[in-house]
C-alpha cells in the first residue's frame, strides 16, 4: 500500500474563522482523486475524537512531494 497524506482544513467549532491545516495518513492502493472521495470516513473519525474542530475541506497528495490531486478533487464539507 502506498501512503497518502489526507490534508484536513479544520476550523475551530467556537471561532470559525481560525482554521488550520492537520495530516492524516491514508494508506492505499488508490489514486489521489479515490483518497479524496473514500476520506469522509476518516475524517468523521477524527472530528469524533477532536470535538472541538470541524472539518471543512480536504485534498490528498502524496507525502514529501506536494503534489495534490486536481482540482475537482478538493472537496469541501459545505
Amino acid at each position: 500500500m502506498t501512503p497518502i497524506d489526507l490534508v484536513v482544513t479544520v476550523c475551530a467549532v467556537l471561532s470559525p474563522t481560525t482554521c488550520e491545516e492537520t495530516h492524516l495518513v491514508f494508506s492505499s492502493n488508490a489514486s489521489l482523486k479515490q483518497c479524496a472521495m473514500a476520506a469522509q470516513p476518516y475524517i468523521a473519525q477524527w472530528v469524533g475524537e477532536h470535538p472541538k474542530w470541524t472539518a471543512v475541506k480536504w485534498r490528498c497528495e502524496y507525502p514529501g512531494t506536494n503534489r495534490k490531486a486536481s482540482r475537482d478533487a478538493v472537496w469541501s464539507a459545505g
